[in-house]
């Protein structure tokens, strides 16, 4: 991994997030123009319609926008479970992370857990006022204060350098692309195209055929658009994340120690383009050519190699029991069970 500089890589995030940005209300009108060439059939008519729809598609993407501006932190915890906590209910975390949030100069974000055995963190948020560090109870129940203090800087530094807006920007709009193929998809299955009488004289002048491949073509288009788009949030960011946390708690030990009880123990339910905000998310397959995780061996390689780490050094013994909710040593509450929903992300 090649140096990054904290202040390049939020440089490169700013302009990310103005690419996303700019790039959206493009590809609404390219879905546009490819929808309208579909069901009309003719290539200068869906020109016209795609520029007269120019003003209704910046509209759209602006309203969009606001929609998960105010709303995003409420679709993430409906998809993912997490429920908001209070000092009063986990004093231990919350002041573990508000004084790593001090030291780093920034107001404390809040704080939310995953009523779930697996082992993930990851934060969220659009400004300051929103910022928000979600953790599992598995994770608290597993890491000891030192390797917390890391996975809690670790997320700490994503909101520092502005990976979570732009994580949270593309985690939309790749959503309601994928949303808006697999309408088209399910519309060609459900054979809507261009209503009964239409694909019926379609079919027998042979041209129904065509209609069904473009229409899976730009379907197809825009999943990989939405994998794309994913994409634009660079493996570099999780090196950068571990490298701040390191800087914050001067304990590369601890953070190694972390990410190998986190390996292997990590998967959550939840839609896509929120996981990949996950403090680790492994994607196996075909899918793994589209990761936003670099592997965890790769960063604790790195954190060895750059931090002075040491894979298998003893954690010092000022560390202590993850911290529980209420009085110790009652175990966590069990949450209420949240209704799940993917939201725009589908």
């Amino acid at each position: 991994m090649g140096a990054v500089g904290l202040q390049t890589h939020i440089w490169n995030n700013n302009l990310r997030s103005g690419f996303l940005l700019a790039g959206f209300p493009v590809l609404l009108l390219v879905i546009v123009w490819a929808l309208t060439a579909v069901f009309v059939g003719d290539m200068g008519v869906a020109f016209q319609l795609m520029v007269i729809s120019a003003p209704a598609a910046i509209v759209v993407s602006l309203v969009w926008f606001v929609i998960a501006y105010f709303s995003s932190q409420t679709i993430i915890d409906l998809a993912t479970g997490a429920r908001k906590v209070e000092r009063k209910d986990a004093p231990d975390l919350y002041n573990l992370l508000e004084n790593l949030a001090i030291a780093r100069g920034i107001k404390t974000p809040q704080l939310r857990v995953i009523q779930t055995e697996e082992l993930n963190a990851f934060a969220t948020g659009l400004n300051e006022s929103q910022y928000s560090v979600t953790v599992t109870s598995g994770l608290l129940n597993t890491l000891n204060r030192d390797e917390l203090e890391g996975v809690l800087a670790h997320e700490l530094t994503h909101i520092v350098s502005k990976d979570v807006r732009t994580m949270v920007i593309a985690s939309v709009f790749a959503g309601i692309i994928s949303l808006i193929a697999q309408i088209i998809f399910r519309v060609i299955m459900w054979g809507g195209v261009g209503g009964g009488g239409r694909s019926s004289r379609s079919s027998k002048d042979g041209g129904g055929g065509m209609v069904v491949i473009l229409a899976l073509a730009i379907a197809a288009v825009g999943y990989v658009l939405a994998l794309v788009i994913r994409m634009a949030l660079s493996r570099s960011r999780e090196f950068v994340a571990d490298a701040g946390a390191v800087d914050m708690t001067k304990n590369p030990d601890a953070m190694i120690s972390a990410l190998r009880k986190i390996s292997g123990h990590s998967h959550l339910n939840a839609p896509e383009a929120v996981q990949s905000m996950f403090i680790d998310n492994v994607e196996e397959g075909i899918m793994g050519l589209f990761a936003t995780h670099p592997p965890i061996e790769k960063r604790i390689e790195a954190l060895v190699k750059y931090a002075g780490g040491r894979v298998d050094a003893p954690i010092a013994q000022r560390a202590v029991a993850a911290p529980t909710f209420g009085e110790a040593p009652e175990p966590p509450p069990e949450l209420p069970e949240q209704p799940r929903s993917p939201g725009p992300w589908g």
